[in-house]
């Protein structure tokens, strides 16, 4: 049975990315171990308004662990303490009486921060975009069948597919590297027909982008695939670097 808890909060506040940020503990009463992490940080911002302070800043979207947009570093782990989840699905219930939860942004020069919590992701999406397109003729809307395609290989295309595009790999990884991401993306094309038109322009623009954008080198640690919230293998990294080198090698 859920209980209420007295916790304390301690928040990173930094007004933006060229300001010097430091930490703020709060205290929270009553806080019900039923409610979800985003309502409890809902119902700090309830306090320090009525107390005539500034909110915390922090990204929702959803709350249903679809979108990825909840991106916090909690007590030490990107999406906190349960695997396989995303802020925004857990629970108060994982923390207890008298807790002291540590709440930080994404950490990489990738992400700069915007305020407090929230940082900017798109360098994501200029790494989607400098894959390009998938421009092979399929003519008119095709059944479902008909293109066949081995079901493994249409597994693996769909379980890449799932990434969320969050950026909890960067957050756990120590170089802030966005090799599992780059790699999920990079795969679900790879894996099928369609997407073996532009396979070798792909993988280079996409590491290309990657690496002008800051983020670091994977030394395959596997921490990226420990705290990804869809489970995303590191077996897609591998396939990232098979279609690199067979790229480079067809130059």
């Amino acid at each position: 049975m859920d209980k209420d808890i007295n916790i304390k909060v301690k928040v990173w506040r930094q007004n933006g990315p060229k300001e010097k940020g430091h930490f703020e503990t709060y205290p929270l009463e009553n806080i019900s171990q039923g409610s979800s992490f985003l309502e409890m940080l809902d119902i700090l911002n309830e306090q320090l308004i009525n107390e005539g302070k500034e909110p915390v800043v922090f990204d929702h979207d959803c709350r249903e662990g679809i979108c990825g947009m909840c991106s916090l570093y909690i007590n030490g782990h990107p999406h906190g303490p349960d695997q396989g989840i995303t802020t925004c699905q857990l629970h108060m219930r994982r923390f207890d009486d008298g807790d002291t939860i540590t709440v930080e942004p994404w950490r990489s020069a990738g992400f700069p921060i915007i305020k407090d919590l929230m940082v900017d992701r798109s360098a994501f999406d200029k790494i989607i975009q400098a894959g390009g397109y998938v421009s092979v003729n399929t003519g008119g809307v095709p059944d479902a069948n008909a293109i066949p395609i081995p079901r493994d290989d249409a597994e693996m295309a769909m379980d890449a597919a799932a990434c969320i595009g969050c950026g909890a790999c960067v957050a756990a990884c120590k170089n802030g590297s966005a090799m599992l991401f780059v790699s999920a993306k990079v795969s679900q094309l790879a894996l099928l027909p369609q997407g073996r038109v532009e396979r070798k322009q792909r993988a280079k623009a996409m590491l290309g982008k990657m690496d002008e954008l800051g983020f670091g080198n994977c030394t395959n640690t596997g921490a990226c695939e420990v705290e990804c919230p869809k489970n995303i293998s590191i077996t897609n990294i591998a396939r990232l670097n098979r279609e690199f080198l067979r790229a480079k090698f067809a130059d």
